[in-house]
């Protein structure tokens, strides 16, 4: 099997690269210290075109697939989680859209966000349905008077949610079905009925806003399902299963950024004579965190060619973001003890690295969901 990537590939990441040295990572401290969402840089990546890697060219994107949205995603992270995570997760939702929506939808949302630089939001968690993606309390009741679905319901911790122009939220039109009632529905920002409450203080990735959003009467036309009513269950977990692909890209990348800083620290930080470089403790230590890395990006590049063969990946997806997440917890953990109190300190980047490396494990689903899922499919459950 040839692990290499393609020229295009390599010039992708280094245009990534570039890009993340350039303009995310003199941007990362900020938004983490004022919890701010950086638009500027949000649209300066559409406009290099990394907001359309996964959607074709007529559509507005940048064409690609999950192989280079992984190669962005994880050049990304190792400046910045934050960024990374934000053009993750913005990409959900085209990628739904590409491949469930109308034609006519496909027309008019793909271009806005592509290359047009509008943010997206996908709309599932609520209070009472985090992993449990069944429990939907959410409604979106037809009207046959004005076809028109209106919603009602609260979702929490949507990443972009209250900044996003386009939204695919999910919501039962058939309650009385239970989970074959769900169906996906898009929510474009300023419709009336619908508003985003509050906005979360996080622990790590403060730079990505997480909102409440409140339904209230919002009616939106009934043109605006995705797929057919009733497969939203199925579309929410074919979406996530890409999405994990792409957390677990952005862990791989932040474990990299955390490897980088810490051989640079230890050939520059002196004890008792010489550089800590010299310690076969910290060697052991890097050892470690260079083959846990390379092992978890090889997942990842493993998931994202299964993805982009059309062949099934749902347990190589739930593989590359549990070892990934883990990973990158491991990895951020041991480098702030190689940097010891210069790497507890907000001055330097490895304190905000090692807040945000814990979300890692827990959005796009715990760790304890992605080995229910792994241990179901190896038992052919």
């Amino acid at each position: 099997m040839d692990f290499s990537l393609t020229r295009e590939q390599e010039m992708l990441k280094k245009l990534a690269a570039e890009f993340a040295e350039k303009e995310l990572e003199p941007a990362a401290a900020e938004m983490d210290r004022e919890h701010k969402f950086n638009e500027e840089n949000f649209a300066k990546m559409a406009k290099l075109g990394f907001t359309g890697l996964g959607i074709p060219r007529e559509y507005g994107g940048s064409g690609g697939g999950a192989t280079e949205k992984v190669i962005v995603v994880s050049e990304f992270a190792k400046k910045c989680l934050t960024s990374a995570a934000t053009l993750s997760i913005h990409s959900i939702t085209p990628g739904v859209i590409l491949k469930h929506g109308t034609e006519e939808q496909k027309k008019k949302y793909l271009p806005m966000l592509t290359e047009g630089g509008h943010l997206a939001a996908f709309a599932l968690t609520e209070p009472g349905a985090g992993s449990d993606a069944a429990g939907v309390k959410t409604t979106a009741v037809y009207d046959a008077e004005t076809d028109e679905f209106v919603i009602n319901g609260t979702k929490c911790f949507i990443t972009g949610g209250a900044r996003a122009s386009v939204l695919i939220i999910f919501a039962q039109t058939k309650p009385e079905l239970g989970v074959k009632g769900l169906s996906a529905i898009i929510v474009e920002k300023g419709t009336p009925g619908f508003t985003s409450g509050k906005i979360e203080e996080k622990m790590g990735l403060a730079g990505s806003e997480t909102a409440e959003l409140v339904f209230e009467d919002c009616r939106v036309p009934a043109a605006n399902l995705v797929g057919k009513e009733g497969q939203g269950f199925k579309i929410a977990m074919e979406a996530l299963d890409g999405a994990r692909v792409g957390v677990g890209a952005s862990a791989v990348g932040l474990a990299e950024g955390a490897i980088d800083l810490s051989v640079k620290y230890m050939h520059e930080r002196v004890q008792f004579g010489k550089p800590i470089a010299a310690l076969q403790g910290l060697q052991w230590y890097l050892a470690e965190m260079g083959t846990r890395t390379e092992t978890a990006r090889w997942m990842v590049y493993y998931a994202a060619y299964l993805q982009d063969s059309q062949k099934p990946f749902t347990k190589e997806a739930a593989m590359c973001k549990l070892a990934g997440s883990e990973t990158a917890r491991f990895v951020s953990n041991l480098a702030m003890q190689i940097h010891g109190g210069y790497g507890y300190m907000k001055d330097y980047p490895l304190e905000r690295i090692y807040r945000d490396a814990k979300i890692t494990e827990i959005y796009e689903g715990t760790s304890e969901v992605h080995k229910v899922v792994i241990s179901r499919a190896m038992l052919g459950k």
